[in-house]
């Protein structure tokens, strides 16, 4: 009895960590100060590069220059014991016709899983979006990977060769029990309140952001200048 209490217990707990991390903004954000949509700038500029210095991705490296946008999350909480899933905060910056990078604009992550699984893994996620038909979808208030759009994982490996046609190629760093995650049925939601706090103007929508290009924030001058320099015509 007191180990069935037990795994009761912690299975309760991983979910809540699952649950805490997938979050809507609103229910999570009554407190400013604790994590700000500016923070979650810096820290994506520090996971791409991150990305950007792993021998290991170097697909992604050698094709970063074709993507249409670039989803950076760089934490996605996966947990569970036989329910679980994943889920965190994630920026998405695409690229104009003139070449440019637009954005950012802010998006939530939640997936769940059923099967026998047992921890509790953080990873960082960068999601090279290959077709505007990838951008469309993440225009939309919320979408499905791998069902409202396709979706494959990244070759990982010094020298990594594929011809992936996705509109998604992810990739993942993670430490933990977990060997990755699998985003395969995220389902990725704009993060409404995020963008209007950021930018200090309320009703923005992705278009605005990334498309029209309505607003512009100084603080995003880093993780631009880092993309710029990693898609740059060699």
């Amino acid at each position: 009895m007191k180990i069935d209490s037990m795994m009761r217990t912690w299975s309760l707990a991983l979910i809540a960590c699952i649950a805490l991390a997938a979050t809507p903004a609103n229910a999570q954000d009554s407190n400013p100060a604790r994590f700000a949509p500016s923070d979650l700038v810096l820290s994506a500029n520090s996971s791409l590069q991150n990305f950007l210095r792993d021998p290991d991705m170097s697909w992604l490296q050698q094709n970063i220059g074709r993507a249409k946008g670039v989803l950076i999350a760089p934490e996605v909480l996966k947990a569970g014991f036989i329910f679980g899933g994943s889920g965190g905060r994630a920026l998405l910056v695409v690229k104009d016709r003139d070449g440019r990078w637009m954005g950012p604009a802010f998006y939530t992550l939640a997936t769940g899983s059923i099967g026998f699984q047992a921890g509790v893994s953080v990873s960082e996620v960068a999601m090279l979006v290959m077709t505007e038909s990838g951008v469309n979808a993440l225009m939309a208030t919320s979408f499905r990977l791998g069902g409202d759009a396709s979706i494959a994982a990244g070759p990982v490996g010094a020298g990594a060769k594929s011809d992936l046609v996705a509109d998604f190629v992810t990739f993942s760093r993670a430490k933990g029990v977990y060997g990755g995650v699998n985003l395969d049925g995220t389902v990725v939601t704009s993060n409404d309140e995020w963008n209007s706090a950021y930018y200090g103007k309320q009703g923005l929508l992705p278009p605005d952001i990334l498309i029209r290009g309505t607003v512009t924030a100084a603080d995003a001058a880093p993780l631009i200048e880092t993309l710029a320099k990693a898609t740059q015509k060699k």
